[in-house]
């Protein structure tokens, strides 16, 4: 039904897009412990962005040809996979790779604008001015949420621990993006 899948892909746009906005949360305790300045930290995410951008048409075009379940999971595998690297990241060069490369492409096929543009082509049209707004704010509410999570993890157990849960969350994107998938997207 239209709610179901609305609230799916809510779901999967706050899961998605949490994490990112909460990195910032990781740069003193990865900083302290590895011994980098904070223009290591900041170069990573310079990276990320610039990579998700770059890279969001592209992902937006297979997932036109191919399905946006494809692209979700694909886009969640290797965020999932940069944060769990990150974690264990021991060199500005690993940061770079982790933080940077795979999370910059995994924000490309699975942020909030992918689920956005699924939503659009499943709900019928007088859902959609609901699946647009509920799912923006769905990404604007991950935001919200995971800082203090972060601050939380961070504070209970450790830097790294904090982002292999984040890492984990963020495989929740798999059976959840089952849902969008439509005859066409496979």
């Amino acid at each position: 039904t239209p709610a179901v899948m609305i609230a799916t892909g809510c779901a999967i746009a706050l899961v998605a897009f949490g994490p990112r906005s909460a990195l910032g949360q990781f740069l003193t305790p990865m900083s302290f412990d590895r011994g980098w300045g904070r223009e290591a930290f900041s170069f990573a995410l310079a990276v990320q962005n610039l990579l998700w951008g770059a890279l969001q048409p592209f992902s937006g075009g297979v997932a036109d040809r191919f399905g946006a379940t494809r692209v979700l999971c694909l886009g969640a595998l290797l965020y999932a996979a940069g944060l769990a690297w990150m974690s264990a990241a021991s060199s500005p060069v690993t940061l770079d790779l982790s933080a940077g490369v795979l999370i910059g492409f995994g924000l490309a096929g699975c942020s909030f604008p992918m689920v956005v543009g699924a939503l659009g082509k499943l709900v019928p049209e007088n859902w959609r001015a609901i699946a647009f707004g509920a799912g923006t704010a769905a990404g604007s509410f991950g935001q919200f949420l995971y800082s203090p999570l972060a601050h939380a993890l961070i504070d209970a157990f450790s830097w790294q621990t904090a982002l292999l849960v984040f890492a984990g969350l963020m495989l929740l994107v798999l059976p959840f993006s089952l849902v969008l998938a439509s005859p066409h997207s496979g």
